[in-house]
């Protein structure tokens, strides 16, 4: 099959319906939301720059601090009830994931950078999905195109705190970390 003759199916696949379709696939990337596989965009420069630089950050301030935590970039799932999302970055706490993992079962930080595609799903539908992970503690939504980064943050009541970042440093409490708006945005 020719890469432009892939399309993702229209029925809803449960979870192994989807992995085993998922891995078949010779391109192309994918994401399950409600059952239902949705292909996605193919990724602008800006955007790809970005992901890369967060995952940087994370990596270098995991690095630095030294906590029991790793970084994965894109191509990890996070999985959600009946969707399995590939978020841009993730970090998790404890043990390395063996080889040949595929998902990340308790995510403490998420980042999506937004495309404009997905710009509604990620800054309202995710948000949502991620939070129902009690694992998750912060998640940043990144412009790609111009220097603007959203920090939601739950709070040891349980509540999601919003900050708007357009520069300076981004604190994750847990694990003790920070990373900086410049370091996203660096040239």
């Amino acid at each position: 099959m020719a890469k432009s003759q892939i399309v993702a199916p229209v029925q809803s696949m449960t979870r192994e319906e989807y992995r085993a379709w998922s891995q078949r696939q010779p391109v192309g990337r994918f994401e399950r939301i409600g059952g239902v596989v949705v292909a996605m965009a193919p990724e602008r420069v800006e955007h790809n720059d970005r992901k890369m630089r967060a995952w940087l950050a994370l990596r270098r301030t995991v690095r630095d601090a030294n906590p029991p935590c790793h970084v994965n970039g894109d191509g990890m799932t996070v999985e959600i009830g009946d969707s399995d999302y590939k978020p841009d970055a993730i970090l998790y706490r404890g043990e390395k994931l063996p080889p040949g993992s595929t998902t990340v079962p308790n995510p403490l930080i998420i980042v999506e950078v937004l495309s404009p595609s997905t710009s509604a799903t990620d800054r309202a539908w995710k948000l949502r999905e991620y939070f129902r992970l009690q694992s998750v503690r912060h998640y940043l939504i990144i412009w790609a195109d111009r220097e603007q980064v959203v920090h939601h943050r739950r709070n040891e009541a349980g509540a999601i705190e919003t900050t708007v970042l357009t520069g300076g440093e981004i604190g994750f409490e847990p694990p003790g970390i920070a990373i900086t708006v410049e370091e996203i945005y660096a040239d």
